[in-house]
């Protein structure tokens, strides 16, 4: 009998433990046969949403302390609104239905998918900063115009580079694995050649749930 109850320890414990490493392979197996469904019903969307949402409005405010002459003709009113869109992208994108047609078109660019790419570029200072305060000076102040502009012409851009990229980029084979405390794991590797980082947190014993992707 004490046998018995050291068996079946031994082996909860070890489903305990390898629980994450089972969900990462159910996960990896969703995505490579195009099944959007599992990978949108395995995310938290409301620790998800304000996670990239907080990266992607930090990124650009560190982006905006590179150009202080920027920074003072757009002022206050350029990072609101910029943030503004941030945040209408994120809300957009991350959605358990745009998360399923994007893992099954295999990152085939929508609409949302393009302002979210968009938003990620302006806030990694990938923005033509000439042309930026060219328009901030021909409109006047009209910061609202100005950022719709920008967001048309980077949009246009990385619905090309996204294109391109889910044609071409690359997904890694072996993901790295690995806890990030009890009841957190971290799975790290490339997505159509963009490196990304998913934060996946214990939900009960043995599930597990995506609560944030580190963006590159």
């Amino acid at each position: 009998m004490k046998k018995l109850i050291f068996l079946l320890i031994i082996i909860a414990v070890v489903v305990y433990a390898g629980s994450p490493y089972y969900s990462a392979y159910q996960l990896k197996n969703a995505y490579d046969d195009k099944d959007g469904a599992t990978i949108a019903a395995a995310i938290d969307y409301e620790q998800v949403r304000p996670s990239i949402q907080n990266q992607l409005t930090g990124q650009f405010a560190t982006t905006l302390t590179k150009y202080p002459l920027i920074a003072e003709l757009g002022g206050e009113p350029l990072t609101q609104a910029a943030n503004g869109f941030i945040t209408q992208a994120v809300d957009g994108a991350i959605t358990p239905q745009n998360i399923e047609k994007l893992i099954n078109t295999q990152g085939q660019a929508n609409t949302a998918t393009k302002e979210l790419a968009a938003a990620w570029a302006i806030a990694s200072d990938q923005v033509d900063l000439k042309n930026l305060i060219q328009s901030l000076i021909i409109q006047r102040g009209d910061v609202d115009a100005v950022v719709k502009i920008q967001m048309q012409q980077v949009m246009k851009k990385q619905a090309a580079e996204l294109e391109q990229q889910a044609a071409q980029g690359n997904d890694s084979e072996k993901p790295t694995l690995s806890y990030c405390g009890i009841n957190c794991f971290d799975v790290s590797g490339q997505v159509k050649g963009y490196p990304l980082t998913i934060e996946m947190q214990r939900e009960g014993l043995i599930g597990w749930k995506i609560v944030d992707v580190v963006l590159p």
